[in-house]
């Protein structure tokens, strides 16, 4: 078996090209790609046969592409991570390959990553599959152009994932994040058996009584872990010249961290269920938010002064939606919309603003490499 996977690994060697980082990432992801359109083929071929394939609903075309879309995803995922895995333990016994140095990715940070991606995929191809099955009604599909479709679904999936796995960064998980927490809220939104639920609060989708409860629940929990994943790779390449320095960057990385356990305990405690608990851990997300925005200019001495503007700024749109809601003009549902995209983006922008204020040039002697980064090309 050993023998078997070296031989498979030289052909790989073999097919992807010059042994440079983006040409081997970019021909290895072309390679499990095609390999997961074949699978596709092959498995969708006999099954689709002899039959006429709806384009989505129960047993359809789209069906089959989500669930294996969602477990392409996973599987893409797990190969990515592999092959950036570097052979040599690191100092801290792990070797996870992630590019950002003093800190690692955790069993259950990858467990979660994946899951995104699988929700991803899944409700992304069951979106798509919707839109055409509404643009050509009632138009029936066939075996074999029903596994083409399937078996590009399932390469486009493999190799996307194979490249986010690979090229994993904090920024790349924001835009998962991003991503995943508007797939997954729409989802609900559409999934919800109580078409009036906006009426009420955003957390009536968590409800019991809501077929949506499940989609939505489950897309806070992870969205919760992802954003403390986040936190602390976000803030891992902050300047600490000094005691005030690294008690300013714990701060910032304990407040967003604490934004992700609430958030996560937001879809572990419905309201129904849970009503104090869960408006509690409600309002304290959004504190701990507005501590980190009001004082990140004592925490992070060197953030751009526009940034920190604009923190202030999304905090004071935050309170005047509380406002609109006291004297009956918002709904809560409307308050609660706005704040979780003021927040979410403010965290996607913390992380490019952070990367900027790394000072690279001054912490590391020219032509020196993190533990654990590629070393970028040498520039003719």
């Amino acid at each position: 078996m050993r023998y078997l996977g070296e031989k498979v690994m030289q052909v790989l060697r073999q097919l992807r090209g010059p042994d440079t980082a983006d040409a081997v990432f970019e021909a290895t992801a072309l390679i499990v790609g095609a390999v997961f359109f074949v699978l596709g083929f092959a498995i969708g071929w006999p099954v689709f046969w002899g039959q006429e394939m709806a384009i989505s609903g129960t047993g359809s075309i789209g069906a089959f592409a989500a669930y294996g879309g969602a477990i392409t995803a996973v599987l893409a995922f797990a190969l990515g991570r592999l092959v950036v895995r570097p052979a040599v333990v690191a100092p801290d016994g792990t070797r996870d390959g992630f590019s950002v140095p003093g800190d690692r990715l955790r069993w259950y940070d990858l467990a979660a990553i994946a899951f995104a991606h699988a929700a991803i995929a899944y409700l992304g191809w069951l979106g798509i599959a919707e839109l055409l099955d509404r643009s050509f009604t009632d138009a029936p599909v066939f075996a074999f152009p029903g596994a083409i479709l399937v078996a590009v679904a399932f390469a486009l999936t493999a190799y996307v994932t194979f490249l986010s796995a690979v090229a994993l960064t904090p920024m790349v998980l924001s835009l998962v994040l991003a991503v995943f927490l508007v797939v997954g809220a729409f989802a609900a939104m559409l999934a919800s058996s109580d078409v009036h639920w906006w009426q009420d609060n955003l957390s009536a989708l968590g409800m019991s009584s809501n077929s949506a409860s499940l989609a939505f629940n489950a897309t806070l929990i992870i969205a919760g872990v992802l954003v403390t994943t986040i936190a602390r790779y976000a803030t891992a390449g902050l300047p600490v010249d000094d005691h005030v320095d690294r008690r300013g960057r714990r701060v910032v990385r304990g407040g967003l961290i604490l934004i992700g356990i609430f958030l996560a305990c937001v879809g572990i405690f419905p309201v129904d269920e849970f009503f104090l608990v869960h408006n509690t851990v409600a309002t304290g997300m959004t504190v701990a938010f507005a501590v980190i925005v009001v004082g990140l200019p004592w925490f992070v001495r060197t953030i751009p002064r526009v940034f920190v503007v604009l923190g202030w700024i999304y905090v004071l749109v935050i309170v005047l939606l509380g406002v609109f809601f006291a004297v009956g003009y918002y709904n809560l549902t409307a308050v609660e919309l706005i704040a979780a995209v003021l927040i979410f983006s403010w965290i996607i922008v913390f992380l490019r603003t952070a990367g900027s204020v790394h000072p690279a040039a001054s912490a590391h002697p020219a032509g020196s490499v993190h533990a654990g980064q590629r070393p970028g090309p040498t520039p003719a």
